[in-house]
């Protein structure tokens, strides 16, 4: 069954989300600051709080199958988003952005998210609808890109070193300066117009925000086949990761574990979508091109199910881990004082 909702309600939820976007892109360039940790929370919530209102709103007009469909793909994309935080913080290190300028860096590259996601959501959608195969390659995908995110071997600068090679092409084609100019792309150097480092980050972000695209869409597909729920569960996620990437600030390092849970994650989305290419196979080559019966069928409730308690276990044990290290770290710090005191008498 096709989501059937009423146009008006599907107009007026893009129109109302790319306001509030461009509101929020007004506000960071009328008043650039770094928001405090209470200006961060209030926006995190404020966002979330409108997410569960649209889920509301989805099971009043579409059903609670849809409106879990919504909520599982939100979940997902915040997730991965979430990943993408850590790699933007290496980003923003590498590159020396001024902590109060790193507000317009993240807008831009939300901006960018968005553009390349809608990109992607529209070929995924219209290569689904004409090859039920597909659901085979993005499923395998998806299990290669878990394990690659379990064991990353380089851990997040690997992502940070794709950037390298555009960098350096960039760097040897146009005229860049040594120093920022406020969140200018632009300035004058001795009389001579050129661009800042400003559009290295900038382009170093859209880099990233594409092989993101490249590993979140295949996933969200694998929830839900909506292109609507798609688009509007990865805007929901996208908005309010500014305010996050400040809220969160020194806890990303110490969600050492988070990696693990987004992985299964994958892993069990891209097993999903196998299951369902399977049955609805067209394959000749598999079982004679019919439907595989047996496969089983994994709700969206059930899926909603794993990916909370992924996240949830895997916050849960990275914090506790964290809390044990300092502990044990002042423990050692306590008994290096005492010896150090027992030396001296």
């Amino acid at each position: 069954m096709d989501l059937d909702l009423p146009l008006w309600f599907e107009i007026g939820s893009l129109v109302i989300l790319t306001l509030i976007l461009l509101a929020d892109l007004l506000l960071i360039l009328k008043r650039p600051h770094i928001p405090s940790t209470k200006e961060s929370t209030l926006w995190v919530i404020f966002y979330v709080v409108l997410a569960l209102i649209f889920a509301g709103l989805m099971w009043i007009f579409a059903g609670g199958e849809y409106a879990g469909q919504f909520v599982a793909g939100w979940l997902t994309e915040y997730s991965l988003s979430i990943d993408n935080l850590f790699v933007f913080v290496l980003i923003m290190t590498q590159f020396a952005v001024p902590r109060r300028y790193q507000q317009e860096v993240l807008m831009v590259g939300i901006i960018i998210a968005l553009v390349l996601r809608g990109i992607f959501i529209m070929l995924g959608s219209a290569i689904i609808e004409q090859f039920s195969w597909v659901f085979y390659i993005f499923g395998a995908f998806l299990v290669w890109t878990a394990w690659r995110q379990a064991f990353p071997g380089g851990d997040h600068d690997e992502d940070v070193q794709r950037e390298n090679f555009i960098v350096r092409v960039l760097r040897r084609t146009i005229d860049i300066s040594d120093h920022y100019d406020g969140a200018r792309i632009r300035t004058v150097v001795d009389g001579k117009k050129m661009w800042t480092p400003m559009i290295i980050v900038f382009v170093a972000i859209g880099v990233t925000d594409l092989l993101f695209a490249i590993d979140s869409i295949p996933a969200i597909f694998g929830i839900t086949q909506s292109p609507f729920i798609v688009f509007t569960a990865n805007i929901f996620a996208l908005m309010g990761l500014r305010q996050l990437y400040f809220l969160l600030g020194d806890l990303l390092d110490r969600l050492r574990y988070l990696h693990y849970g987004i992985a299964f994650i994958l892993a069990f989305i891209g097993l999903k979508l196998v299951f369902h290419a399977m049955h609805v196979n067209e394959l000749p080559f598999i079982n004679g091109g019919e439907p595989i019966d047996w496969a089983p069928e994994i709700s969206t409730w059930m899926s909603l199910g794993v990916i909370v308690v992924s996240m949830a276990v895997a916050t849960i044990a990275s914090l506790v881990a964290s809390a044990r290290d300092r502990r044990n770290g002042v423990d050692a710090a306590s008994a290096a004082d005492g010896s150090a005191g027992h030396d001296a008498h």
